[in-house]
């Protein structure tokens, strides 16, 4: 495994919750007998809500219960970068600066991330609530600049919305996710340009609608 993926602490063993061992063959059972290794990714994601990382030893037992040799489980964990190798905050700032959002200002985004925590990207606070990150395309793109935070994204930041946002989450607080200026879905952020209003119009057929 690469450097990057490597940490100083790992744990011995792991072993999944009782709660989450039954959604495990669950998972298992969706899948036709000699097909389970098709449950990795979702034993995966599972084992990393549980945790809030994957450890070596997680990929390890969820080797041993697909019937796979470790490296088939270290070659998808260290191929999908939504999966963490080493311990992350509480809180995960996962900030895209992919070319849409670097048009849209991710870069101040980024700094006011920094400012906010005081760390750079890459680093975990002291006391281990955040972790910031870069990463590249949340194909959000029509709602740049964009931070996924847990299974949630916020949309259409600025700087204050962002400082916000971080002091928020500072105060133990659940900021609404989606779009920080309000705007519907993907809708223009200028507002409608067509279809404004609706006009009773005329009917096909003849006469008034």
């Amino acid at each position: 495994m690469s450097s990057s993926t490597e940490h100083s602490f790992q744990p011995a063993s792991f072993a999944f919750s009782e709660e989450n061992l039954v959604k495990v063959k669950a998972l298992i059972a969706k899948h036709p007998d000699g097909r389970q290794r098709s449950a990795v990714i979702p034993l995966l994601d599972l084992a990393q809500r549980q945790e809030g990382w994957v450890s070596l030893a997680a990929m390890d037992h969820l080797a041993e219960m697909l019937g796979l040799a470790p490296i088939e489980v270290y070659e998808v964990a260290t191929f999908y970068s939504m999966f963490q190798l080493k311990p992350v905050g509480r809180y995960h700032l996962q900030v895209c600066t992919n070319l849409p959002c670097m048009l849209r200002g991710s870069a101040d985004i980024v700094e006011t991330c920094e400012a906010e925590l005081g760390v750079g990207l890459g680093e975990t606070t002291a006391d281990g609530l955040f972790t910031l990150s870069e990463v590249e395309c949340l194909g959000a793109c029509v709602n740049a600049p964009v931070i996924w935070i847990g299974d949630d994204y916020y949309e259409d930041l600025d700087v204050e919305s962002t400082k916000e946002l971080v002091r928020a989450l500072k105060r133990g607080e659940t900021p609404k996710p989606g779009s920080q200026t309000g705007r519907s879905g993907s809708a223009p952020a200028g507002g409608p340009t067509t279809l404004a209003t609706v006009g009773t119009g005329r009917s096909t057929s003849g006469g008034d609608a």
